[in-house]
């Protein structure tokens, strides 16, 4: 069975590094537990202190092979991954702000949805870039219907506050959530470059 990442760029900025005056971090949601609220885990609560916090019924979900109720396999930082059960979209607050970039890994096998970053809090001000998302479709792996990530990300100009994810409740997940950045590791533009943005790799 073939297992894909796939690269999905937003603009052709895409291979821009954060400027060495910008911090850069990434949310893996280790931690936060299955089908927990995420809210203020990296805002003072469990995890590390970033002034980020998540509004709307954003929550943890913990692959099943670790013991959750997560139907997916092959994200970027297993097991824990972001998503949310009611309305259409979430939003991501960031007090202090960051610049240059933004990236993320996601899943979704037919639901479109879309990635905006804002100049304001609580998905106010301008629109400082946007994401469009696709369904990825399937391995169909056992007990791990959700196994196709891409990462896709931006840069823009300007500073943002916040970033609201959009698509089906319950249809779409994300992973290695980072900002400062349109890369979400320095490792990943070396990872990109060899692969032309696409690497694959084979399950027995």
């Amino acid at each position: 069975m073939m297992n894909t990442f796939t690269c999905i760029t937003a603009t052709t900025a895409f291979v821009a590094i954060a400027s060495a005056n910008a911090s850069v971090n990434t949310l893996t949601f280790e931690g936060v537990g299955d089908q927990n609220a995420v809210g203020n885990f990296y805002n003072g609560g469990a995890g590390t202190d970033y002034g980020v916090e998540f509004i709307g019924n954003t929550l943890g979900l913990v692959a099943s092979s670790a013991g959750g109720q997560g139907n997916f396999t092959n994200a970027p930082s297993m097991p824990t991954v972001m998503f949310w059960q009611a309305g259409e979209a979430t939003t991501m607050n960031v007090a202090a702000g960051f610049e240059s970039g933004f990236a993320t890994y996601y899943s979704s096998i037919d639901t479109a949805g879309s990635i905006s970053i804002w100049s304001g809090l609580d998905g106010t001000g301008s629109i400082l870039a946007t994401l469009n998302l696709i369904g990825l479709g399937t391995d169909n792996t056992p007990n791990a219907a959700y196994d196709r990530w891409a990462l896709v990300g931006a840069a823009f100009v300007g500073t943002a506050h916040s970033v609201t994810f959009t698509g089906a409740a319950d249809q779409i997940a994300f992973d290695d959530v980072t900002f400062g950045s349109a890369i979400p590791a320095p490792g990943a533009l070396a990872l990109l470059a060899a692969a032309g943005c696409s690497t694959r790799r084979r399950r027995a």
